[in-house]
Protein backbone atom coordinates (compact mmCIF):
# COMPACT_ATOMS: atom_id res chain seq x y z
CA UNK A 1 0.00 0.00 0.00
CA UNK A 2 1.10 3.53 -0.93
CA UNK A 3 3.01 5.30 2.25
CA UNK A 4 0.48 8.39 1.91
CA UNK A 5 -2.43 5.70 1.81
CA UNK A 6 -0.89 4.21 4.88
CA UNK A 7 -0.42 7.88 7.01
CA UNK A 8 -4.13 8.86 6.04
CA UNK A 9 -5.34 5.64 7.35
CA UNK A 10 -3.51 6.07 10.63
CA UNK A 11 -4.65 8.93 10.96
CA UNK A 12 -8.20 8.77 10.07
CA UNK A 13 -8.17 6.08 12.86
CA UNK A 14 -6.16 8.26 15.26
CA UNK A 15 -8.93 11.11 14.68
CA UNK A 16 -11.70 8.78 15.23
CA UNK A 17 -10.40 7.09 17.93
CA UNK A 18 -10.13 10.25 19.60
CA UNK A 19 -13.90 11.30 19.14
CA UNK A 20 -14.68 8.05 20.96
CA UNK A 21 -12.90 8.30 23.59
CA UNK A 22 -13.84 11.84 24.17
CA UNK A 23 -17.53 10.66 23.84
CA UNK A 24 -16.93 7.94 26.51
CA UNK A 25 -15.25 10.83 29.00
CA UNK A 26 -18.10 12.88 28.67
CA UNK A 27 -20.77 9.94 29.37
CA UNK A 28 -18.61 8.86 32.15
CA UNK A 29 -18.04 12.80 33.48
CA UNK A 30 -14.69 12.91 33.23
CA UNK A 31 -11.82 14.88 31.56
CA UNK A 32 -10.54 13.23 28.50
CA UNK A 33 -7.20 13.91 28.89
CA UNK A 34 -6.62 10.61 30.61
CA UNK A 35 -8.32 9.01 28.19
CA UNK A 36 -6.14 10.40 25.41
CA UNK A 37 -3.25 9.61 27.20
CA UNK A 38 -3.87 6.30 27.02
CA UNK A 39 -4.94 6.15 23.49
CA UNK A 40 -1.10 7.27 23.42
CA UNK A 41 -0.03 4.61 25.32
CA UNK A 42 -1.47 1.79 23.18
CA UNK A 43 -0.12 3.19 19.92
CA UNK A 44 3.22 4.33 20.94
CA UNK A 45 6.08 2.29 21.32
CA UNK A 46 5.47 -0.75 23.43
CA UNK A 47 2.16 -0.61 22.78
CA UNK A 48 -0.41 -2.68 21.71
CA UNK A 49 -0.43 -1.70 17.89
CA UNK A 50 2.54 1.01 17.51
CA UNK A 51 1.79 3.17 14.38
CA UNK A 52 4.47 5.06 12.27
CA UNK A 53 4.12 7.29 9.41
CA UNK A 54 1.89 10.21 11.16
CA UNK A 55 4.72 11.67 13.15
CA UNK A 56 5.73 14.70 10.78
CA UNK A 57 2.02 15.42 10.68
CA UNK A 58 1.44 14.96 14.90
CA UNK A 59 4.34 16.58 15.55
CA UNK A 60 3.69 19.89 13.93
CA UNK A 61 0.02 19.19 15.23
CA UNK A 62 1.36 18.62 19.02
CA UNK A 63 3.00 21.87 18.96
CA UNK A 64 -0.17 23.96 17.20
CA UNK A 65 -2.55 22.18 20.23
CA UNK A 66 -0.17 23.82 23.14
CA UNK A 67 -0.41 27.21 21.12
CA UNK A 68 -3.99 26.94 21.30
CA UNK A 69 -4.37 25.40 24.74
CA UNK A 70 -2.12 28.78 25.59
CA UNK A 71 -3.63 31.37 23.33
CA UNK A 72 -7.66 30.35 24.52
CA UNK A 73 -6.23 30.58 27.99
CA UNK A 74 -5.10 34.22 27.73
CA UNK A 75 -8.34 34.72 26.04
CA UNK A 76 -10.08 34.27 29.31
CA UNK A 77 -7.99 36.97 30.87
CA UNK A 78 -8.40 41.31 30.25
CA UNK A 79 -4.96 42.29 31.45
CA UNK A 80 -7.09 44.40 34.07
CA UNK A 81 -8.52 40.94 35.50
CA UNK A 82 -5.11 39.86 35.51
CA UNK A 83 -3.49 42.52 37.09
CA UNK A 84 -6.52 42.94 40.01
CA UNK A 85 -6.12 38.65 39.96
CA UNK A 86 -2.36 38.99 40.85
CA UNK A 87 -2.99 42.24 43.39
CA UNK A 88 -5.90 39.66 45.42
CA UNK A 89 -3.60 36.42 45.07
CA UNK A 90 -0.08 36.68 45.67
CA UNK A 91 -0.12 35.69 49.28
CA UNK A 92 -1.81 32.50 48.47
CA UNK A 93 0.19 32.14 45.01
CA UNK A 94 2.81 31.46 47.20
CA UNK A 95 1.64 29.40 49.69
CA UNK A 96 0.43 27.02 46.36
CA UNK A 97 4.16 27.62 45.14
CA UNK A 98 5.94 26.35 48.37
CA UNK A 99 3.44 23.71 49.02
CA UNK A 100 2.62 21.89 45.74
CA UNK A 101 6.49 22.42 43.80
CA UNK A 102 8.08 20.92 46.54
CA UNK A 103 6.77 17.62 46.27
CA UNK A 104 7.48 17.21 43.11
CA UNK A 105 11.14 18.72 43.59
CA UNK A 106 11.63 16.10 46.02
CA UNK A 107 10.85 12.97 44.13
CA UNK A 108 12.69 14.12 41.60
CA UNK A 109 15.97 14.78 43.53
CA UNK A 110 15.41 11.40 45.70
CA UNK A 111 14.94 9.59 42.43
CA UNK A 112 18.72 10.85 40.88
CA UNK A 113 17.43 13.05 38.05
CA UNK A 114 19.02 16.48 39.39
CA UNK A 115 18.33 20.10 39.35
CA UNK A 116 16.79 20.27 36.31
CA UNK A 117 14.59 17.10 36.00
CA UNK A 118 13.52 18.64 40.19
CA UNK A 119 12.51 21.86 38.45
CA UNK A 120 10.79 20.47 35.72
CA UNK A 121 9.12 17.97 37.99
CA UNK A 122 8.46 20.76 40.46
CA UNK A 123 6.44 22.84 37.70
CA UNK A 124 4.54 19.65 36.88
CA UNK A 125 3.05 18.62 40.41
CA UNK A 126 2.57 22.83 40.58
CA UNK A 127 0.40 23.58 38.32
CA UNK A 128 -3.52 23.27 38.58
CA UNK A 129 -5.35 22.39 35.00
CA UNK A 130 -7.55 25.48 34.17
CA UNK A 131 -9.33 23.77 31.59
CA UNK A 132 -10.38 21.02 33.81
CA UNK A 133 -11.06 23.51 37.00
CA UNK A 134 -13.61 25.82 34.91
CA UNK A 135 -14.79 22.50 33.14
CA UNK A 136 -15.89 21.05 36.73
CA UNK A 137 -16.93 24.75 38.28
CA UNK A 138 -19.12 24.93 34.98
CA UNK A 139 -20.49 21.63 35.07
CA UNK A 140 -21.72 21.77 38.71
CA UNK A 141 -22.98 25.21 38.82
CA UNK A 142 -20.37 26.94 41.11
CA UNK A 143 -19.32 29.65 38.85
CA UNK A 144 -21.27 32.44 40.93
CA UNK A 145 -20.23 31.00 44.09
CA UNK A 146 -18.59 33.17 46.76
CA UNK A 147 -14.87 30.93 46.31
CA UNK A 148 -15.10 30.77 42.74
CA UNK A 149 -13.27 34.35 42.38
CA UNK A 150 -10.70 33.09 44.61
CA UNK A 151 -9.99 29.78 42.82
CA UNK A 152 -9.97 31.92 39.34
CA UNK A 153 -7.29 33.77 41.27
CA UNK A 154 -4.96 31.55 42.15
CA UNK A 155 -5.18 29.94 38.38
CA UNK A 156 -4.55 33.73 37.24
CA UNK A 157 -1.26 34.06 39.59
CA UNK A 158 -0.46 30.10 38.51
CA UNK A 159 -0.61 31.25 35.17
CA UNK A 160 2.02 34.13 35.66
CA UNK A 161 3.71 31.94 37.44
CA UNK A 162 4.71 29.93 34.05
CA UNK A 163 5.45 32.67 32.33
CA UNK A 164 8.67 33.59 34.32
CA UNK A 165 8.90 29.81 35.00
CA UNK A 166 8.90 28.43 31.18
CA UNK A 167 11.67 30.53 29.88
CA UNK A 168 13.91 29.34 33.03
CA UNK A 169 13.08 25.56 32.49
CA UNK A 170 13.61 26.52 28.38
CA UNK A 171 17.14 27.72 29.08
CA UNK A 172 18.29 25.14 31.35
CA UNK A 173 16.91 22.41 29.36
CA UNK A 174 19.08 23.86 26.67
CA UNK A 175 22.02 24.02 27.91
CA UNK A 176 22.45 27.50 28.95
CA UNK A 177 24.58 29.52 30.83
CA UNK A 178 23.58 30.86 34.55
CA UNK A 179 24.21 34.48 32.68
CA UNK A 180 21.95 33.09 29.74
CA UNK A 181 19.14 31.73 31.87
CA UNK A 182 19.01 35.16 33.67
CA UNK A 183 19.03 37.13 30.50
CA UNK A 184 15.98 34.69 29.18
CA UNK A 185 14.16 35.41 32.03
CA UNK A 186 14.98 39.26 31.94
CA UNK A 187 13.62 38.87 28.15
CA UNK A 188 10.40 37.18 29.38
CA UNK A 189 9.80 40.22 32.67
CA UNK A 190 10.11 42.56 29.68
CA UNK A 191 8.34 40.66 27.26
CA UNK A 192 5.71 40.33 30.07
CA UNK A 193 5.35 44.04 30.87
CA UNK A 194 5.71 45.21 27.59
CA UNK A 195 2.31 43.09 26.41
CA UNK A 196 0.78 44.33 29.43
CA UNK A 197 1.02 47.96 29.17
CA UNK A 198 0.36 47.44 25.42
CA UNK A 199 -3.10 45.54 26.89
CA UNK A 200 -4.20 48.20 29.09
CA UNK A 201 -3.46 50.93 26.85
CA UNK A 202 -3.93 49.92 23.72
CA UNK A 203 -5.61 46.15 23.62
CA UNK A 204 -8.71 47.51 21.21
CA UNK A 205 -5.95 48.38 18.49
CA UNK A 206 -4.47 44.51 19.37
CA UNK A 207 -8.03 43.31 18.96
CA UNK A 208 -8.75 45.60 15.74
CA UNK A 209 -5.49 44.30 13.38
CA UNK A 210 -7.15 40.37 14.02
CA UNK A 211 -10.86 41.37 14.20
CA UNK A 212 -12.53 40.77 11.09
CA UNK A 213 -16.64 40.65 10.26
CA UNK A 214 -15.54 37.60 7.29
CA UNK A 215 -15.06 34.12 9.60
CA UNK A 216 -12.82 32.97 7.35
CA UNK A 217 -10.36 35.93 7.50
CA UNK A 218 -10.92 36.53 11.22
CA UNK A 219 -9.84 33.02 11.64
CA UNK A 220 -6.53 32.88 9.40
CA UNK A 221 -5.36 36.60 11.07
CA UNK A 222 -6.13 35.29 14.15
CA UNK A 223 -4.35 31.54 14.04
CA UNK A 224 -1.76 33.25 12.03
CA UNK A 225 -0.97 36.08 14.68
CA UNK A 226 -1.08 32.78 17.21
CA UNK A 227 2.05 31.28 15.38
CA UNK A 228 4.03 34.03 14.32
CA UNK A 229 3.83 35.74 17.96
CA UNK A 230 4.43 31.95 19.53
CA UNK A 231 7.59 31.32 16.55
CA UNK A 232 8.73 34.28 17.92
CA UNK A 233 8.83 34.53 21.61
CA UNK A 234 10.22 30.47 21.03
CA UNK A 235 13.12 32.01 19.13
CA UNK A 236 13.75 34.65 22.01
CA UNK A 237 13.34 31.72 24.11
CA UNK A 238 10.77 33.00 25.80
CA UNK A 239 8.83 30.03 24.88
CA UNK A 240 6.18 29.40 22.75
CA UNK A 241 3.53 29.07 24.74
CA UNK A 242 3.93 32.23 26.77
CA UNK A 243 3.78 33.74 23.49
CA UNK A 244 0.62 32.71 23.05
CA UNK A 245 -0.77 32.83 26.12
CA UNK A 246 -0.15 37.05 25.99
CA UNK A 247 -1.54 37.52 22.50
CA UNK A 248 -4.73 36.27 23.97
CA UNK A 249 -4.55 38.26 27.00
CA UNK A 250 -3.91 41.62 24.66
CA UNK A 251 -6.89 40.86 22.72
CA UNK A 252 -10.14 41.53 24.76
CA UNK A 253 -13.87 42.86 24.56
CA UNK A 254 -16.24 41.39 21.69
CA UNK A 255 -13.07 39.92 19.59
CA UNK A 256 -11.76 37.90 22.54
CA UNK A 257 -15.30 36.56 22.94
CA UNK A 258 -15.58 35.50 19.15
CA UNK A 259 -11.97 33.99 18.72
CA UNK A 260 -12.58 32.21 21.54
CA UNK A 261 -16.14 30.89 20.27
CA UNK A 262 -14.14 30.06 16.72
CA UNK A 263 -10.67 28.80 18.28
CA UNK A 264 -12.00 26.12 20.85
CA UNK A 265 -13.29 23.43 18.24
CA UNK A 266 -9.28 23.69 16.79
CA UNK A 267 -7.93 23.88 20.23
CA UNK A 268 -9.61 20.51 21.07
CA UNK A 269 -8.45 18.83 18.15
CA UNK A 270 -4.96 19.92 18.25
CA UNK A 271 -5.06 19.54 22.14
CA UNK A 272 -6.37 15.94 21.89
CA UNK A 273 -3.06 15.50 19.10
CA UNK A 274 -0.99 16.80 21.60
CA UNK A 275 -1.59 14.64 24.73
CA UNK A 276 -2.44 11.36 22.51
CA UNK A 277 1.53 12.07 21.16
CA UNK A 278 2.73 12.97 24.22
CA UNK A 279 1.22 9.16 25.40
CA UNK A 280 2.69 7.72 22.05
CA UNK A 281 6.63 9.24 23.07
CA UNK A 282 5.98 6.94 26.31
CA UNK A 283 7.00 3.83 26.45
CA UNK A 284 4.07 2.31 28.60
CA UNK A 285 6.69 -0.36 29.84
CA UNK A 286 8.45 2.60 31.78
CA UNK A 287 5.12 3.32 34.24
CA UNK A 288 4.87 0.59 36.35
CA UNK A 289 8.03 0.87 38.00
CA UNK A 290 6.96 4.33 38.91
CA UNK A 291 3.43 3.93 39.29
CA UNK A 292 4.21 3.73 43.75
CA UNK A 293 5.35 7.24 43.09
CA UNK A 294 2.74 8.59 41.39
CA UNK A 295 0.49 7.00 43.60
CA UNK A 296 2.26 9.06 46.74
CA UNK A 297 2.61 12.13 44.71
CA UNK A 298 -1.05 12.12 43.99
CA UNK A 299 -2.08 11.33 47.29
CA UNK A 300 0.14 14.39 48.97
CA UNK A 301 -0.55 17.16 46.28
CA UNK A 302 -3.81 16.29 46.80
CA UNK A 303 -3.79 17.49 49.98
CA UNK A 304 -1.66 20.06 49.42
CA UNK A 305 -3.69 21.76 46.77
CA UNK A 306 -6.73 21.65 49.27
CA UNK A 307 -4.80 23.12 51.83
CA UNK A 308 -3.87 26.13 49.22
CA UNK A 309 -7.33 26.55 48.13
CA UNK A 310 -8.69 26.28 52.07
CA UNK A 311 -6.13 29.02 53.01
CA UNK A 312 -6.86 31.50 49.88
CA UNK A 313 -10.63 31.28 51.06
CA UNK A 314 -9.76 31.69 54.31
CA UNK A 315 -7.69 34.97 54.05
CA UNK A 316 -10.72 36.06 52.10
CA UNK A 317 -13.29 35.40 54.74
CA UNK A 318 -14.88 32.77 53.32
CA UNK A 319 -17.00 29.92 55.25
CA UNK A 320 -15.32 26.46 55.77
CA UNK A 321 -17.49 24.74 53.49
CA UNK A 322 -16.63 27.51 50.65
CA UNK A 323 -13.16 26.77 51.32
CA UNK A 324 -13.39 23.08 51.11
CA UNK A 325 -15.10 23.75 47.81
CA UNK A 326 -12.31 26.10 46.73
CA UNK A 327 -9.26 23.28 48.05
CA UNK A 328 -11.11 20.70 45.82
CA UNK A 329 -11.41 22.67 42.83
CA UNK A 330 -7.80 23.20 42.47
CA UNK A 331 -6.80 19.47 42.80
CA UNK A 332 -7.21 18.61 39.02
CA UNK A 333 -3.48 18.11 36.70
CA UNK A 334 -3.59 18.33 33.60
CA UNK A 335 -2.72 20.06 30.07
CA UNK A 336 -0.10 22.93 31.74
CA UNK A 337 1.72 19.35 33.44
CA UNK A 338 2.19 17.16 30.49
CA UNK A 339 3.79 20.74 28.41
CA UNK A 340 6.22 21.02 30.90
CA UNK A 341 6.79 16.91 30.77
CA UNK A 342 7.24 17.21 27.29
CA UNK A 343 9.99 19.93 27.28
CA UNK A 344 11.79 18.43 29.61
CA UNK A 345 12.16 15.10 28.09
CA UNK A 346 12.13 16.01 24.51
CA UNK A 347 15.40 18.15 24.88
CA UNK A 348 17.13 14.78 26.49
CA UNK A 349 18.23 17.12 29.80
CA UNK A 350 16.42 14.44 31.88
CA UNK A 351 15.45 10.86 31.86
CA UNK A 352 12.61 9.48 29.77
CA UNK A 353 10.92 8.01 33.33
CA UNK A 354 9.78 12.00 33.88
CA UNK A 355 7.67 11.47 31.13
CA UNK A 356 6.02 8.04 32.18
CA UNK A 357 6.16 9.95 35.81
CA UNK A 358 4.00 12.45 34.92
CA UNK A 359 2.17 10.67 32.44
CA UNK A 360 0.79 8.69 35.69
CA UNK A 361 0.53 11.35 37.75
CA UNK A 362 -1.47 13.14 35.36
CA UNK A 363 -3.78 10.54 34.59
CA UNK A 364 -4.65 10.12 38.69
CA UNK A 365 -4.94 13.60 38.72
CA UNK A 366 -7.39 14.63 35.92
CA UNK A 367 -9.47 11.91 37.47
CA UNK A 368 -8.95 12.49 40.83
CA UNK A 369 -9.52 16.32 40.55
CA UNK A 370 -13.12 16.16 39.23
CA UNK A 371 -13.92 13.37 41.95
CA UNK A 372 -12.75 15.24 44.56
CA UNK A 373 -14.94 18.60 43.47
CA UNK A 374 -18.06 16.20 43.57
CA UNK A 375 -18.02 14.63 46.62
CA UNK A 376 -16.07 17.36 48.75
CA UNK A 377 -19.40 18.54 49.80
CA UNK A 378 -21.02 15.61 51.37
CA UNK A 379 -17.49 14.62 52.56
CA UNK A 380 -17.19 18.09 54.99
CA UNK A 381 -20.43 18.15 55.82
CA UNK A 382 -19.24 14.94 57.61
CA UNK A 383 -16.17 16.17 59.38
CA UNK A 384 -17.50 19.38 59.86
CA UNK A 385 -20.34 17.40 62.02
CA UNK A 386 -18.05 15.10 64.17
CA UNK A 387 -15.83 18.17 64.69
CA UNK A 388 -19.17 19.94 66.22
CA UNK A 389 -19.89 17.09 68.15
CA UNK A 390 -16.85 17.05 69.48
Amino acid sequence: MHETAISLIELGAVFFGLGVLGRLAWRIGVSPIPLYLLGGLAFGEGGLLPLHGIEPFTHLASEIGVVLLLLLLGLEYSAGELVTGLRRSWPAGLIDIALNAAPGAVVALLLGWGPVGALSMAGVTYISSSGIVAKVLGDLGRLGNRETPVVLSILVFEDLAMAVYLPILTALLAGVSFLGGLTAVGISLVVITLVLVIALRFGRYVSALVDSPDPEVFLLRLLGAALLVAGIASELQVSAAVGAFLLGIAISGSTAVNATRMLEPLRDLFAAVFFVVFGLNTDPARIPPVLLVALALAAITTATKVLTGWAAARMQGIGRMGRARAGAALVARGEFSIVIAGLAVTSGAVTEQLAALATAYVLLMAILGPVAARVVEPVAHRALAVVAKR
